[in-house]
C-alpha cells in the first residue's frame, strides 16, 4: 500500500511555500533528477538560485566547503551582510570557525552521552503515549510527536519544565515562519523589516533572546552549570568567548531545530504506519528492525528539505557554470527519494540497509549535532507505541506545513485500538 503519493504536476515552483503545502513536490524533483539535475530556479522573492537534486551531486558538494560556503546563510531568502552577521549561528559558518564551536558541543551530543538518556526517553514516551492512546482518536502530531522532543530537550539543555510549552511555541514561530498556523508574522507576507536583525527575521527571536539572557542570569546566581548552554559560554582554547548575539542565535537554533527533526520524523512514521500495516507487525516482531527503523523513518520524513550554500568561485557542472556568488540549494528531500540510490524510495522499508540518507546533512562538516538524540528518540517512541496498540488508521486527512524549508505533517488525525 502507498503511504503517500505526490500530486504536483512535475513543474512546481520550488521557491514557493505554497508548492509544499500538500507535501514536497516529488514529481518535480523526479523530473529534475532525470532532465535537469542542476536547475536554474526563478525566485520572485529575491536572487535566483541553482537547485541540486541528485544524491551523488549533493553528497560531493556538501564536502566541498571551500567552493560551496555556508557563510552567506543557509536559507533561500536573501539578506544583507549586516543581517547575516546579526542572525548567524555556527550553522552559517565554514571551517575552521564552524569546527571551533562544534568541538565545544560534540561530547554533550555524542552517541555515548545520548545513550545515557534512554531511560528518561522511555519514561517520557510511556507517559505521553498512555495519555494519548487513552483518547482512542486524536491528532498524533499534537499529542505524541510534539510532546517528546519538547520535554526531552528541556532535560538535555537544562530548561525549566514549566517553560517548555512556551519555548516550543516560539520555536515553531521561528522555523515555521512561513505558515500562518504558527505565526502572525508570515515571512513572505510581512509588511515590516522591524525584525530583520533577529533570527529567522521573526519577533519570536527577540522574545527568545530575552528569555535566554534571563535564564542564564538566574543559573549564574544559583551556581547551576548543568546543560549544554554553559558549554557554549565557556572560553575557547584561544581565550575567545561567544558574543551576546551569537549566544542568542545559538539558543534560538537549539529551541527550533531541537524540536523539529524529531517531531516531524515521528509524525511521518506514524502516518506511514497508518498506510503500511506491515510496519506495525515488523515493529512488534522486534529484533534487528530496531537497528534500522529510525533511519528509515527519518529518511522518509526529511524534515530539513534543503540547505543553501553560496559559490565562492566559478564551477562547471552538468555542462553549466555556477558563478561565484550564486546561491546553490541542496534539496535533501529530492536526494532521499533518488531511485538511483534508494530502491523503491516511496516505500517505507524498516529493514533498509545501508541507509545513508541525507536528513542530517551528512557527508560534510555541518552534519546535525543532535542526530544521535533524534535516532534514539525515534527508536524508543516507536518501540513503546508498537507495544501498546493493535491497530492504527487515519481518522481524517493529514496536513503539511506551508514551508519549502521545513517538511512536516502539522496535523495527523488517527484512530487507534489499544493492545
Amino acid at each position: 500500500m502507498t503511504v503517500w503519493t505526490p500530486t504536483d504536476d512535475g513543474h512546481a515552483d520550488l521557491s514557493s511555500h505554497d508548492a509544499f503545502a500538500q507535501g514536497a513536490p516529488h514529481n518535480t524533483f523526479a523530473r529534475l533528477r532525470r532532465e535537469d539535475p542542476l536547475h536554474w530556479t526563478e525566485y520572485a522573492g529575491g536572487e535566483n538560485f541553482w537547485s541540486v537534486t541528485r544524491y551523488d551531486d549533493i553528497t560531493a558538494m556538501n564536502k566541498n566547503t571551500e567552493v560551496f560556503s555556508s557563510a552567506r546563510g543557509i536559507r533561500m531568502e536573501d539578506q544583507s551582510y549586516e543581517e547575516y552577521l546579526a542572525r548567524r549561528t555556527f550553522q552559517e559558518t565554514d571551517p575552521p570557525e564552524h569546527s571551533k564551536v562544534r568541538m565545544k558541543l560534540l561530547k554533550a551530543f555524542s552517541k555515548t552521552t545520548m545513550a545515557q538518556y534512554e531511560k528518561d526517553i522511555r519514561d517520557l514516551c510511556a507517559d505521553i503515549l498512555d495519555q494519548a492512546l487513552a483518547k482512542g482518536e486524536f491528532d498524533a502530531t499534537k499529542e505524541i510527536a510534539r510532546q517528546l522532543p519538547m520535554r526531552m530537550l528541556g532535560r538535555v539543555v537544562g530548561l525549566p519544565e514549566a517553560d517548555l510549552p512556551w519555548l516550543v511555541e516560539k520555536g515553531d514561530a521561528l522555523i515555521a515562519n512561513t505558515d500562518p498556523d504558527f505565526t502572525s508574522h508570515v515571512l513572505d507576507k510581512m509588511q515590516t523589516d522591524e525584525f530583520r536583525m533577529m533570527p529567522f527575521n521573526s519577533p519570536a527571536g527577540a522574545e527568545l533572546y530575552v528569555y535566554a539572557r534571563e535564564l542564564m542570569e538566574a543559573k549564574a546566581k544559583t551556581g547551576d552549570t548543568a546543560g549544554v548552554l554553559n558549554l557554549i559560554l565557556e572560553p575557547a582554547k584561544d581565550g575567545s568567548v561567544i558574543t551576546g548575539d551569537e549566544f542568542r542565535n545559538f539558543f534560538c537554533l537549539l529551541v527550533a531545530a531541537g524540536n523539529d527533526t524529531t517531531r516531524y520524523s515521528i509524525a511521518a512514521g506514524i502516518q506511514a504506519m497508518c498506510h503500511q500495516p506491515e510496519l506495525l507487525e515488523q515493529m512488534q516482531a522486534g529484533g534487528a528492525v530496531w537497528e534500522t527503523a529510525a533511519d528509515e523513518i527519518i529518511r522518509w520524513a526529511t524534515p530539513a528539505l534543503y540547505f543553501r550554500r553560496t559559490a565562492t568561485r566559478d564551477v562547471e557542472m552538468h555542462g553549466k557554470t555556477i558563478r561565484a556568488g550564486d546561491k546553490v540549494l541542496y534539496w535533501f528531500a529530492s536526494a532521499n527519494r533518488d531511485d538511483r540510490y534508494f530502491e523503491d524510495p516511496f516505500h517505507v522499508n524498516l529493514h533498509r540497509s545501508p541507509n545513508r540518507h541525507l536528513s542530517f546533512g551528512q557527508f560534510g562538516p555541518h552534519v546535525c549535532l543532535g542526530m544521535w538524540l533524534a535516532r534514539l528518540e525515534v527508536t524508543v517512541l516507536f518501540q513503546e507505541l508498537a507495544r501498546r496498540i493493535r491497530h492504527i488508521e487515519p481518522a481524517g486527512p493529514h496536513k503539511f506545513l506551508r514551508s519549502n524549508f521545513v517538511g512536516g505533517i502539522k496535523a495527523l488525525p488517527v484512530r487507534v485500538e489499544a493492545a
